[in-house]
């Protein structure tokens, strides 16, 4: 097998690399183990980072696109994490693709929803019954949403009952984390200010990382998962720790 396919398998398991630590196992030049990450970047199967690369994850292409597929399976995320709204809560939902599912879903049942999603903000801009609470701040396009200090210095005042927390990766050794360092910052910040912390993820997320770290895994009080997640390896790891796991139903 050629170095290069050796190299794309492994990030294909979900392990990040090391070009240092690559042209000592292979015994070439750290500009020859570049030229090949290059490649394997540009051919789509691998995400550039400072030192190396990472496995790719569903959540490393910009929000555009994301909103864009896998609709079916985020729909039925939704409808599973819908259940858990209890009535006259104060919500956040943080920016995501599956959130903005979640947010078209959404009940009457007297409810205070704050956001830094534009796309959230927008969908539930003309319900009548739910007061909406915008957290301000310069929108991120890649990320969809505020994550300056505007928008933290917005959720550190407030007392939110239930977070749905957008999730980039998801790995036991590596918990939660994020491709960019502020909107990492911007959900330590919202985890430190919500009663109760919930997820929803597709199964694709299990077992990928992303270079900033966000929180443990036993951080998250609720996570959300598509039904075929318990055949996954990484699904273990959450059934070990104290947290409600709620599984999907097969999208329609």
């Amino acid at each position: 097998m050629e170095r290069r396919e050796i190299i794309a398998e492994r990030l294909a398991q979900g392990r990040p690399v090391s070009a240092a630590m690559l042209a000592n196992e292979f015994a070439m030049s750290p500009d020859a183990i570049r030229r090949d990450l290059r490649m394997l970047v540009a051919e789509g199967r691998c995400r550039r980072v400072y030192g190396g690369a990472l496995p790719l994850s569903p959540a490393s292409a910009p929000i555009a696109i994301r909103v864009e597929e896998m609709l079916d399976r985020k729909q039925a995320l939704a409808e599973a994490a819908v259940s858990l709204i209890r009535p006259g809560e104060f919500l956040f939902l943080d920016s995501g693709s599956t959130n903005l599912a979640l947010a078209r879903l959404l009940p009457g049942l007297d409810l205070t929803v704050a956001t830094n999603s534009a796309a959230i903000a927008a969908s539930l801009a003309n319900r009548r019954d739910l007061l909406l609470l915008l957290t301000g701040g310069v929108v991120t396009p890649e990320v969809g949403g505020c994550i300056d200090a505007t928008s933290i210095l917005a959720v550190q005042q407030m007392n939110v009952d239930r977070c749905f927390l957008g999730v980039c990766s998801l790995s036991e050794e590596q918990g939660i984390s994020a491709f960019d360092a502020a909107d990492a910052l911007f959900k330590r910040t919202l985890i430190a200010n919500s009663r109760s912390v919930v997820t929803m993820l597709i199964t694709d997320k299990l077992g990928t990382r992303a270079p900033h770290r966000v929180a443990a895994l036993d951080e998250i009080d609720t996570v959300v998962v598509e039904h075929d997640a318990p055949t996954h390896a990484e699904f273990e790891a959450l059934e070990r720790l104290d947290m409600s796991i709620v599984i999907a139903s097969p999208p329609v």
